[in-house]
């Protein structure tokens, strides 16, 4: 599953992907692309004078994506190095969910075996053509 940061459902935020309201949620499979849930993102009930890079603010944000295997956003903060020994981060050089639903299923192959690297995996950037 594929998370995307967001505060109202259509467009990724333009901000570091924990400073999002919503984490929306979409499986990928054979059959396509569906829609999962929307999750909320705890950080917001939390002490908002953590700094970027703090590793409790990653890991507020983490608790909401339980089950998630790659979480997109334009951008990531300091945490990055924590976050990607628990998923695949990918930085999608769009502005919208629903382009950046089609960067993931262009690259997917990249996405999965990219993923499978484990706490070896490295970030990746996805651009359109």
């Amino acid at each position: 599953m594929v998370a995307f940061s967001t505060h109202e459902g259509e467009q990724l935020i333009d901000d570091h992907a924990g400073m999002a309201r919503y984490f929306d949620v979409y499986s990928f499979s054979d059959e396509g692309v569906k829609f999962v849930d929307r999750r909320e993102n705890s950080k917001y009930a939390g002490d908002e004078r953590m700094k970027h890079g703090d590793p409790k603010k990653a890991k507020k944000s983490l608790s909401a994506l339980g089950g998630v295997d790659v979480w997109a956003n334009p951008r990531f903060g300091p945490n990055l190095p924590r976050l990607l020994k628990k998923l695949l981060c990918v930085v999608v050089r769009v502005e919208t969910i629903e382009e950046a639903v089609e960067l993931i299923t262009d690259n997917l192959d990249t996405v999965v075996e990219e993923h499978a690297n484990g706490e070896e995996r490295k970030h990746l950037v996805l651009t359109p053509r």
